[in-house]
């Protein structure tokens, strides 16, 4: 659940950043949201939701 709600505040903060330099309309913005939407229903969503969380992992392991 951690890991999830990360990655939609990431998400988040890049997409707003991308609207404010212009370089993302929210027409665009919006379509990426449905996206997500319509990828969450579908067979697909363990699929990403393992990779996410094996990729947190393993990122969560790295020493600086």
């Amino acid at each position: 659940m951690v890991v999830s709600v990360s990655v939609v505040l990431l998400l988040v903060l890049l997409a707003v950043m991308l609207m404010r330099n212009h370089a993302l309309k929210p027409s665009h913005a919006v379509l990426c949201v449905l996206l997500g939407f319509c990828l969450a229903s579908t067979s697909l969503a363990p699929t990403i939701r393992s990779t996410l969380a094996s990729t947190a992992d393993l990122v969560s392991t790295l020493r600086p």
